[in-house]
């Protein structure tokens, strides 16, 4: 009896050790890290209690950061999870399931690109002389409206968004296509002889049944949207003048460039809470997860 509670233990220490010594120890510290204020480059550290949040709150980027995360957030919703079902559910239609293969196909193919790639094609795009987006608006007699998108502190953090839902959207579209096959075929067969059309059937039978997959790519999708750091370090660095900084690219300037690694620490405690926040609110009032 002894020897067979011992068993499972030790084939889940080594997983537990590994996530002991790479992902907690690292946390915890972070976590202490915040309270401190010292130079990289001397051993000298000093105990300021709470005085990175203090300067974090009054910090005007910190709400330009907080307002751009928030946005990206919001429209990644609003395009991954709510577009992407809709594709989803269109791929999967009998008029477009012969060729359903070949569109996911192209759906996912910029999820397997690197974003570094991705963001130096999207700068040759954005290109305010040369760039292809420019060039269309012209084209089709939208000229006025051509500008250095990535040089324009209105225009920047859209353009950047914009970057990340072409990369994205193709692994939320595969997520729902598959939470899509399991549907009973049965519920739309009825739907058919009852007269529902395409949209009221969209609405009272897909979009019910795959609520699980949906409550999950919420949070990874919202997560993922305070996380960000690769298109907006690759496209812009945060500027023009902090108007696309994130968290995350906030979080890098202060600790590489900046050397303030106390503060730092204090922006990716900030960052954690957030992203708890939004998983206790997933595990208390959506109750899902279980699939």
């Amino acid at each position: 009896m002894q020897r067979s509670r011992v068993v499972p233990i030790l084939y889940i220490a080594p997983a537990f050790m590994m996530l002991a010594l790479f992902v907690y120890y690292p946390l915890a510290r972070n976590v202490i890290n915040g309270f401190f204020e010292w130079n990289p480059f001397t051993l000298n550290r000093k105990f300021v209690l709470v005085d990175n949040y203090v300067r974090l709150f009054k910090d005007p980027v910190f709400y330009t950061v907080l307002k751009n995360n928030l946005l990206y957030a919001g429209i990644s919703v609003i395009l991954q999870v709510g577009l992407g079902l809709v594709i989803a559910a269109i791929l999967e239609d009998k008029i477009f399931r012969k060729f359903s293969t070949l569109f996911r196909t192209a759906f996912f193919i910029p999820v397997l690109i690197s974003m570094t790639v991705i963001g130096i094609l999207f700068s040759f795009i954005y290109n305010p002389e040369v760039g292809l987006l420019n060039s269309f608006l012209k084209l089709f007699g939208l000229g006025n409206l051509a500008k250095g998108w990535l040089g324009d502190p209105k225009t920047a953090i859209f353009a950047v968004i914009a970057v990340s839902q072409w990369q994205s959207i193709g692994y939320t579209v595969m997520m729902y296509v598959l939470a899509v096959q399991k549907i009973p075929g049965e519920l739309y067969e009825a739907a058919t002889i009852d007269g529902a059309g395409k949209i009221r059937t969209f609405f009272n039978i897909t979009v019910p049944q795959v609520k699980e997959m949906t409550f999950v790519l919420l949070i990874y999708t919202v997560t993922g949207s305070f996380l960000v750091f690769s298109e907006v370090y690759v496209l812009t660095s945060g500027g023009p003048g902090n108007s696309s900084q994130v968290f995350s690219t906030y979080l890098y300037q202060k600790a590489f460039i900046d050397n303030e690694p106390g503060y730092a620490s204090a922006i990716a405690n900030v960052i954690l809470g957030i992203t708890l926040i939004f998983y206790f609110v997933q595990n208390k009032f959506v109750k899902t997860g279980e699939e």
